[in-house]
């Protein structure tokens, strides 16, 4: 079974290096394992070998979320701590390359035996962090028979995968690599136990950590109560096309409301597209606004990174995008303000979604009426008052994860 498994990663790295002949993500995630030992080995000969070297491991830029809060205590509170930091994805990779609470950032060379090997070898931790659900399993491998103790951290497991199937004993064996795993809720440490592993604690989800110190720092933002006037305002963060499909459809001026959106892709392409689907409204870039031009907006389209998670402050409700695709973008940046949060029909494989619906602080919709329906019903000022209330007390409420993790793992 390791062998198709190794000839499978084999066959993912070659479909990647063609598909990046036209594809431009693909070309980043080849381009960016082009000669990364060399690199790695150039990084590491300079090392200072006094202090432990922490592995932190990430998926893409949802994963680093959950990550970060635990590196940031870690490099605040354990003097001398190096941390390495690699990425699967170019969505992760590329915008935290500079980051600089890592002391080293790499692209995860391809999951083959030789390179599990040679990258271990050259980077010597003296432990592994895998966050989320990644479960590369020769680098898992190599790690146990280094004997590094290697952690799964915010991690979550669903009935569905093949860890818990008939056909899955190989992939069942491989968690045996792990050292512990913090789970972020009682059903996975159900999961697992029932499936032989008790190397398990219920920590939580160190998001929650990262949204509460976001939100105490959050900044203002110019001309942006001149564009709320005495309004409402809906916050659509990280929409896709088909988030604004259903937008689209509201009348929000009619309905009391401005409306700010955020698109999760900031291209020219994606903000003219936006703009056609509202053309009956007022829309204004942010990067166009000035004292003048603000007043008349109806919608504020916000053209730049970074700025997202200090909006949701000024909102009243937010629509988090993701819904009509993949899977819902991160609604804790705006319940940590006390915002109720609405989104498409893609939320179940994500806890807090569905802890927010069972509580009253979210709403999932699958069309134009459905959104409109929830809208009139947060305008009956208690409806959104005990939303507002749930969403913020439920985010505050879960923190801590990162202090649990910090204290248990060995490093």
């Amino acid at each position: 079974m390791r062998f198709l498994y190794t000839i499978s990663i084999y066959l993912y790295g070659l479909a990647i290096r063609i598909s990046s002949l036209f594809n431009a993500k693909a070309k980043l995630w080849a381009d960016g394992r082009t000669n990364i030992f060399r690199k790695i080995s150039k990084d590491f000969s300079d090392r200072n070998s006094n202090g432990s070297l922490l592995w932190i491991h990430c998926a893409s830029l949802g994963e680093f979320e959950q990550g970060r809060p635990l590196i940031e205590k870690i490099k605040k509170e354990k003097n001398g701590i190096k941390i390495l930091l690699t990425f699967f994805s170019p969505s992760g990779y590329e915008v935290r390359k500079n980051y600089n609470q890592a002391d080293y950032i790499y692209y995860l060379p391809s999951d083959t035996p030789a390179a599990a090997r040679k990258f271990i070898s050259l980077v010597n931790p003296h432990a592994a962090i895998f966050v989320k659900y990644e479960f590369w399993f020769n680098y898992l491998n190599e790690l146990k028979k280094q004997q590094i103790p290697t952690y799964l951290i915010c991690g979550i497991f669903r009935e569905d995968q093949h860890f818990f199937k008939s056909y899955g004993a190989w992939f069942r064996g491989r968690l045996s690599t792990f050292t512990h795993f913090f789970l972020q809720d009682t059903a996975s440490e159900k999961l697992l136990n029932a499936i032989g592993y008790n190397n398990t604690t219920v920590a939580g989800d160190t998001r929650f950590d990262r949204v509460i110190e976001i939100s105490k720092s959050a900044r203002e933002i110019n001309f942006i109560k001149e564009f709320i006037a005495d309004k409402k305002v809906i916050i659509a963060g990280s929409t896709w096309d088909e988030d604004i499909r259903i937008l689209s459809g509201i009348q929000f001026q009619q309905a009391g409301y401005k409306l700010i959106i955020a698109p999760h892709e900031i291209t020219e392409a994606s903000i003219y597209s936006t703009i056609q689907q509202f053309n009956n409204s007022t829309i204004l870039r942010y990067s166009q606004t000035n004292k003048h031009n603000i007043l008349a907006a109806d919608i504020l389209i916000i053209d730049n990174i970074g700025t997202l998670s200090s909006l949701y402050r000024y909102g009243t409700i937010a629509f988090v995008g993701g819904g009509f695709g993949k899977g819902i973008h991160n609604v804790l940046e705006a319940a940590v303000f006390g915002l109720p949060v609405i989104f498409g029909p893609n939320y179940y494989k994500f806890n807090e979604a569905n802890e927010l619906i069972d509580k009253g602080g979210a709403f999932s919709v699958s069309s134009v009426d459905e959104l409109r329906k929830t809208i009139d019903l947060l305008n009956n000022d208690n409806v959104l008052r005990m939303a507002s209330f749930v969403a913020k007390n439920y985010v505050l409420s879960q923190a801590g994860a990162t202090e649990k993790i910090l204290n248990s793992i060995v490093i």
